[in-house]
């Protein structure tokens, strides 16, 4: 069973704030980018994914899923016309990530899939200034005596302490990759069988593992091993969707001093359970020969489709 939200906090040191962050929303608020023009598109792609893509009278999520993914990484891309630089953006998929760190007496490693990554050429800027950083102090982390915290996780062997964001990846991510930073992990929960598929607080919670993982391998990768607040935190954002429902991450590291709960912690904000459509009809529903539902898209919300643009122009506009 992966961990919940509470607990992956404890295990990457990490305040939680519920919401976006006011960096992400600005770009969501501001009428210049003009990023409700879009929104009939988006509504478009939805039902390109979920009707027309395929001639099954109910498509299958396995299929929807990605599909909508890729449209609306489509419609993205469309602002690149405005914002050069947005080009300069690779998507990787099948990378795996290693990361190892100590916490109190215990050694951790999250490695696995990495989900869908896209990385571009200049790094995401810090979204908590240095005084909020210097605040977290103050948290105090949350504790689950009797319980471990670290209960649920896989006990291995490790024989050698891995930290890696490129490992057996396509592209290798080598010295000299130009698309060196990670911006945002995408995690599609496509599995047609509910229970093969993370629920909403897992896939929050896995999101939140790899989003950090993959920030402490580059850390080091950048600083080395010894454990210190970052001079340049490293933000990481991360999208998890079944088709329908999102979650929306952004992640900040601080700090690489993990062993202890004093001192700077990692801040994590969290747009949780949001909608984009509230249902997809195939086909249209007829009672005593009335259409009680018809064929669409119903309940379309523009600012969950905002939200993963916002996300996508963040560190660009």
């Amino acid at each position: 069973v992966f961990p919940g939200v509470r607990q992956a906090q404890w295990l990457t040191k990490t305040k939680l704030v519920e919401g976006l962050p006011p960096a992400v929303q600005g770009i969501m608020d501001n009428p210049a980018l003009g990023l409700q023009e879009l929104e009939e598109r988006a509504k478009h792609m939805v039902s390109h994914a979920r009707l027309w893509d395929t001639a099954e009278a109910a498509p299958r999520r396995e299929r929807y899923c990605p599909m909508l993914f890729e449209n609306l990484i489509h419609i993205c891309r469309l602002m690149s016309g405005k914002y050069p630089s947005l080009s300069k953006r690779m998507l990787a998929r099948n990378c795996k990530i290693a990361a190892t760190w100590e916490r109190e007496s215990i050694l951790l490693q999250v490695r696995g899939l990495s989900g869908i990554l896209m990385n571009s050429m200049s790094p995401i800027p810090p979204v908590a200034s240095k005084e909020e950083i210097l605040a977290t102090k103050e948290h105090v982390l949350e504790t689950f005596y009797p319980i471990a915290p670290t209960i649920d996780l896989q006990e291995v062997n490790v024989y050698k302490e891995l930290n890696d964001t490129g490992h057996m990846c396509p592209l290798g991510f080598r010295d000299g990759y130009p698309y060196s930073h990670l911006h945002t992990l995408f995690f599609l929960e496509s599995a047609n069988v509910r229970t093969d598929r993370f629920r909403p607080e897992q896939l929050r919670a896995k999101m939140l593992m790899f989003a950090f993982g993959n920030a402490l391998a580059k850390a080091k990768a950048l600083h080395g091993n010894d454990p210190k607040v970052l001079e340049q935190p490293i933000v990481v954002q991360s999208i998890g969707t079944d088709g329908q429902l999102f979650q929306f991450m952004v992640f900040q590291l601080n700090t690489t001093d993990l062993v202890s709960n004093d001192g700077v912690k990692n801040l994590v904000w969290i747009d949780s359970d949001q909608n984009l459509y509230e249902r997809a009809q195939c086909v249209p529903e007829i009672k005593k020969g009335v259409v009680t539902k018809p064929a669409g898209i119903s309940g379309f919300q523009p600012d969950t489709f905002k939200k993963f643009l916002a996300l996508y122009l963040h560190g660009t506009v």
